[in-house]
């Protein structure tokens, strides 16, 4: 497996250019390492920032389980996708309602085929909400099919 968390993670992230915000470090409760956050007063309604993990090793021809933490605490937020290569394609996850400010874990089975997939794209849209934020976490991609609960 292969740890991309944020504080101590292996894995290479870049901010996309084009985009019309910045995802930025928040600390943790618990004083443990950051998380990556994009608060609901950045931007305007409909904007969009996007977070991608570059992924150089993967081997073509077989599958991997990206398994995340994500929130959004607020109301109208906003939606929080996910998407494999490049951002024309329909996006692979997508959630846009916090029912609480709770974690909760995000999976994705990303098949291999000729084609590698060479990032993952984590987009945040701004909703109308305030308050609130949306953040992701403690990304790990393990070899093989998610697991089940």
């Amino acid at each position: 497996s292969v740890d991309c968390s944020f504080s101590r993670g292996v894995c290479e992230w870049e901010q996309d250019a084009d985009d019309d915000f910045d995802w930025n470090p928040a600390d943790r409760d618990k004083g443990d390492g950051y998380y990556m956050a994009v608060p609901a007063f950045v931007g305007h309604k409909k904007d969009m920032g996007r977070l991608k993990l570059l992924l150089t090793d993967l081997k073509p021809k077989s599958s991997y389980c990206l398994i995340f933490s994500y929130r959004l605490a607020g109301e109208r937020v906003g939606k929080l996708r996910v998407f494999l290569e490049n951002k024309n394609t329909a996006p692979v996850w997508e959630e846009s309602t916090g029912k609480d400010e709770q974690w909760r874990t995000g999976k994705i089975d990303i098949f291999q085929g000729a084609e590698t997939t060479n990032n993952i794209t984590f987009e945040s849209e701004r909703g109308k909400g305030k308050t609130g934020e949306i953040g992701v976490d403690d990304v790990i991609l393990i070899s093989g099919l998610c697991p089940e609960d």
